[in-house]
């Protein structure tokens, strides 16, 4: 039997909702989502969680040093590669219920629906659950699965620091899921990320999946101003070595070179820190983080030249010192066709509504697409509201996209009759 046989193959849709459900209740937040950042004590106890579902699915573990968790299913080749299917359980500050998370529970109710259905593979099949996708306490995102792609060296992720000044290594023992595997030694036969839009277009268009053709590619810039502190209700105008004006130029010039880029490219700053950030003192420092983002790479490039040329000239206008570090990246991606179209015929046998799309946000598939074969599955999301706490899907859009993720990851890891 094959997938494309196995048309009436469905996850149990109640069941991954009320694993989404009891997921949330660790970390939660203020407003009805969660904060469940990496390395926290919430992040540790939400990895028991699902630890303890995976191993009563009949998986076993293995937990390499950046704390990425592996949980097998077995094939029956013992020489096939495994199929990884997967995302992230760590949160925004003020994240959703459902970004990442998702992917990580779907990913085990396709294994759960296959047990009830008593269907073997030839390959494995490895639920993933990557650490620090987010990048909310560590940047930059998506940095064990970088490391695993050999983009970013261990000692580098291990030094990466929180507001805190506490290192991720140090974090990653404290709460105890230091793991022994060396990072980046498995190898996959293909890779499927399967998570909600963080948009507004599959809603908008009413579709119940997104085929995700590309991703974009991003920049994080680091700026950090150097002015003068000093008195706001005393210190002359023209006598001000004002950082925060700086900023807010440098801000207003991002969105222009965003403007101007249209169609296909966004820019905008999320995280600004003023210092002494006092109401009557003019900072003496100001650091933000300018997100640059483009499928076009040449586009993306540019943006990045023309937005760091003109912040060097409104700083010196300003007597404005000016550094800038470039805190992520990753250049944009081509999804495998093969899966791509595989996702897509999934949706086609299955009668969902669906669309190709390009990815927005940045995922663990993107580093994964550079040592295999990948690919996303998208389902709406609300208003396409993301990295809040408001954040909101329906069971019907989850198990819509379960139901193609089980289809697609079927057809790859090749039933055996």
């Amino acid at each position: 039997m094959t997938a494309q046989t196995g048309v009436n193959l469905r996850v149990n849709g109640d069941r991954l909702w009320d694993m989404l459900m009891e997921m949330a209740k660790i970390g939660p937040g203020i407003a009805g989502g969660n904060n469940r950042q990496t390395l926290t004590d919430a992040d540790a106890q939400g990895r028991s969680l699902f630890q303890t579902w995976c191993e009563e699915a009949g998986m076993t573990m293995g937990v390499d040093k950046m704390g990425t968790m592996f949980m097998t299913r077995p094939g029956t080749d013992p020489d096939a590669l495994p199929v990884y299917v997967g995302s992230h359980l760590d949160t925004q500050p003020t994240g959703g219920k459902y970004d990442g998370v998702l992917g990580v529970l779907a990913a085990l109710e396709i294994v759960r629906s296959m047990n009830d259905l008593g269907i073997k593979t030839k390959h494995p099949i490895v639920v993933t659950n990557w650490a620090n996708e987010e990048g909310a306490r560590f940047a930059p995102a998506m940095l064990a699965s970088g490391v695993f792609a050999g983009v970013h060296s261990l000692d580098y992720a291990y030094g990466r620091q929180d507001p805190d000044g506490k290192t991720y290594g140090d974090e990653l023992k404290r709460i105890g899921w230091l793991g022994d595997e060396e990072v980046g030694a498995r190898k996959m036969h293909a890779y499927y990320e399967y998570h909600i839009e963080q948009g507004p277009i599959l809603e908008a268009e009413e579709k119940q999946i997104g085929v995700v053709t590309h991703c974009q590619g991003l920049w994080w810039l680091e700026f950090t101003l150097i002015g003068r502190e000093a008195h706001t209700g005393s210190t002359p105008m023209n006598l001000r070595v004002n950082a925060g004006l700086a900023m807010a130029r440098i801000m207003e010039m991002v969105q222009t070179v965003a403007m101007d880029n249209q169609p296909g490219a966004v820019g905008g700053v999320g995280q600004v820190k003023f210092s002494p950030n006092s109401r009557n003192v003019l900072p003496g420092t100001v650091i933000f983080t300018v997100d640059i983002r483009t499928p076009d790479l040449a586009k993306l490039n540019a943006m990045r030249a023309r937005i760091e040329k003109e912040a060097a000239a409104i700083c010196e206008a300003l007597g404005v010192g000016c550094s800038v570090e470039a805190v992520g990246h990753f250049d944009p991606v081509t999804f495998d066709p093969k899966l791509v179209d595989t996702v897509r015929k999934a949706a086609e046998r299955l009668g969902y509504s669906h669309m190709n799309i390009i990815s927005g946000a940045g995922h663990d598939a993107c580093w994964a697409a550079k040592v295999a074969p990948a690919t996303m599955i998208m389902c709406p999301c609300v208003g396409g509201l993301s990295h809040n706490e408001a954040e909101d899907i329906s069971k019907d859009w989850a198990t819509a996209g379960a139901d193609v993720l089980l289809q697609a990851v079927l057809e790859t890891a090749e039933i055996v009759a």
